[in-house]
């Protein structure tokens, strides 16, 4: 059986209580955590194929509603309220939000093959690289596209900001869209001649199609900044895919417009 994740388990642990001191569960969320909790028994290895593929097509519709917020009795505290980060930034305001991580906590716990080890050097080797080569590409396109200027700051709200996205955003979407996704997709791909480099692509451009509601240039944008995560991941694992994600957003909240230009 493979070794669980602890590290990731661990700073979703974290990141779970810093949103509870924030908001609070109703008796409505008991639906979802125990959907939750069959849905992973039946995705056990030693189930039925056809019990292990239904358990995990639920899961999926389960992960899109809480991504989305969809699912009663998550009263998601608000820790900065709107805001304008920058003079000429459309207003930003954030939320801990508390049903996001289960879908982080459900992928490592039943999955734990979405997490490959990687020597530390490989990983951090693997992390510089994709982090250039992703900053260069997507914040240099979105400038390029009149969406972020060069802006540097430090706002009061910048240290509960990277709790958040490191432990509530960055780590949920890694082990989702490439740790389950190009991860697994790589597994089921992995005869074909191009099937790594397949299994990146889909989960670039769902990674880009996720992030719609902010407009197209934004699923390019995220699209382009997803190949690099790929990349990250697939030459240094979830560690590195997480690191550059942070890392990317990072530079995009202390040196540029957050979250874009009104």
């Amino acid at each position: 059986m493979p070794v669980l994740p602890w590290p990731y388990l661990a700073l979703l642990t974290l990141g779970y209580c810093l949103a509870l001191s924030y908001g609070q569960l109703g008796v409505q969320a008991i639906g979802p955590l125990l959907a939750l909790v069959i849905t992973g028994m039946a995705a056990y290895p030693m189930r039925p194929q056809w019990l292990r593929y239904s358990a995990h097509i639920v899961f999926v519709l389960l992960a899109l509603a809480l991504a989305l917020h969809w699912l009663p009795g998550f009263n998601n505290g608000r820790a900065i309220a709107p805001e304008r980060i920058t003079a000429d930034a459309v207003p930003f305001s954030m939320y801990l939000n508390l049903d996001k991580p289960l879908i982080g906590f459900w992928l490592l716990l039943v999955c734990p093959w979405i997490a490959p080890r990687f020597p530390w050097r490989v990983s951090l080797g693997a992390t510089l690289m994709a982090l250039v080569l992703v900053a260069l590409a997507a914040l240099g396109g979105a400038m390029m596209l009149g969406m972020i200027a060069w802006a540097p700051k430090w706002p009061a709200s910048g240290w509960i900001w990277v709790l958040n996205n490191l432990l509530l955003v960055t780590v949920v979407e890694e082990a989702l869209f490439r740790g389950y996704i190009q991860g697994g997709l790589s597994r089921r791909l992995k005869r074909l001649p191009y099937g790594q480099a397949l299994a990146l692509i889909i989960a670039s451009v769902l990674f880009g199609l996720a992030h719609m509601a902010a407009g197209w240039q934004w699923v390019l944008m995220a699209g382009i900044a997803g190949l690099g995560y790929g990349l990250a991941y697939r030459f240094g694992g979830l560690g590195a895919a997480i690191a550059t994600h942070f890392g990317l957003n990072l530079l995009h909240f202390v040196f540029f417009t957050y979250p874009m230009l009104a």
